[in-house]
Order: C-alpha cells, then sequence, then structure tokens
C-alpha cells in the first residue's frame, strides 16, 4: 500500500494519496490523528504512519456495519 510514495511524505503526497484537500491534511496531523513530525513549520509523515491511519479508519467503518 503506497510504496509508490517515499519513505517520508509532504502534506502534498499525503494529500495526493488519500484524494483529499491540504486543509483536511493539516487538521488530521495537529489532532494527532494522523502521525507526524515537523521540521521547522513543515510537516513530514512517515508512510508507515499513513498505512497505519487507513487501516484504523478501516477497522472503524467495518465495526459501525
Amino acid at each position: 500500500m503506497f510504496e509508490q510514495y517515499p519513505d517520508i511524505m509532504s502534506v502534498f503526497e499525503v494529500s495526493d494519496a488519500l484524494y483529499i484537500g491540504k486543509n483536511r491534511t493539516y487538521e488530521l496531523l495537529e489532532t494527532g490523528v494522523l502521525k507526524g513530525f515537523r521540521i521547522g513549520h513543515v510537516w513530514k509523515i512517515p508512510r508507515k504512519s499513513l498505512e497505519e491511519y487507513v487501516l484504523q479508519q478501516s477497522k472503524l467503518t467495518s465495526d459501525k456495519k
């Protein structure tokens, strides 16, 4: 999953991968729902964190059924 993306992703790359806007990506990072870190003012997101987020969201969605 997401092998075409680098190990450390930018907000733009995460937004592209999830088909969401940058503002929503920043919101996920600021609330800690999506794990990442800052270098200065720039967010960096490990690809592993993105994969864990997607799997967690998939689990939450399937639990509601």
